[in-house]
């Protein structure tokens, strides 16, 4: 079906009282995981890929466009509701090649440079994009990183309510992710949630919140993040975990390279690692309140 717009997709989630999960995907097989989980569940998503930890030279090479691509196929694919999002650009300039390429929705990467000049750019963006009928995600805060053993707090701050209706104001962004104790790359742990403060945000804000390092978010907290103003969670970390361990079992056994790598059968360890994906996504898609949320 056509896409929806992410400040249409974000706006019916508040209003039915659930959150939608952006579920990032690397490559086709994990995309595919999260078509049929949200068929499967009749829920909302927002599809798409992140740049954060990919190769900038890739991208740069066309990558981009390889992306959008397969995003924008497999949304004209889906009989749900989904926004396609292309999130954590390195640059404005590879922002603005997604939109052009097809994504309904971006997100440039602005944590590591001046509060100052990453308003001009989100600004920027939210213009530009606009003005193309695709939406933009800002951030505001900075999270801390789990270094697989600590949490790495070192320049890391949380979200200002008084700042954060003021990026909103001047940079006219359809949503907001902000820090609020979530952390990336938390795995085996859960984060503590400043709930009280998150609330205060999304008053101050006036647009959907969105929280990444949704790894690591706690379940128990869930109600309460969805009436503090967040309509998107992200995850990203906990997926290719499922996805690589199931590969890993897949390739430890004796079969033809042919139907390990690219038959599509049930035996390809990349299909192995789908199923997996697609089952977590699934239960996601439960604990957020999403499923079963499409309209028929």
């Amino acid at each position: 079906m056509p896409t929806v717009p992410l400040p249409e997709l974000l706006a019916t989630a508040q209003e039915g009282g659930y959150a939608v999960g952006y579920f990032e995907a690397w490559d086709s097989y994990s995309l595919e995981a999260v078509v049929e989980a949200a068929e499967a569940e009749r829920s909302p998503v927002v599809l798409g890929f992140g740049c954060a930890m990919v190769d900038d030279a890739w991208l740069e090479g066309g990558g981009i466009e390889l992306l959008a691509d397969m995003a924008t196929h497999a949304a004209e694919m889906t009989t749900v509701p989904v926004s396609v999002l292309f999130n954590e650009t390195h640059t404005l300039e590879q922002a603005k090649r997604g939109v052009k390429a097809g994504f309904s929705a971006a997100m440039v990467d602005t944590c590591d440079i001046p509060e100052d000049e990453a308003r001009q750019v989100v600004a920027e963006l939210a213009r530009w994009a606009h003005q193309r009928g695709a939406a933009v995600e800002g951030e505001l805060g900075q999270l801390p990183n789990f270094t697989g053993t600590t949490v790495d707090a070192s320049g890391s701050h949380l979200t200002e309510p008084g700042k954060a209706a003021e990026f909103v104001r001047a940079t006219g962004v359809d949503c907001l992710a902000v820090s609020v104790g979530n952390v990336y790359l938390l795995e085996g742990h859960e984060a503590s949630l400043q709930l009280d403060r998150l609330g205060a945000v999304g008053q101050a804000a006036g647009v959907p919140l969105v929280l990444h390092g949704g790894t690591g978010l706690p379940a128990d907290a869930l109600p309460a993040m969805i009436a503090g103003g967040v309509a998107k969670i992200n995850v990203g970390t906990g997926l290719k975990r499922a996805f690589l361990e199931a590969m890993r079992e897949a390739l430890a056994q004796d079969a033809s390279p042919h139907d390990l790598l690219g038959s599509h059968k049930p035996v390809d360890a990349a299909v192995v690692g789908k199923n997996k994906m697609r089952d977590e996504v699934r239960r996601l898609m439960h604990l957020y309140g999403s499923a079963g949320r499409a309209r028929s």
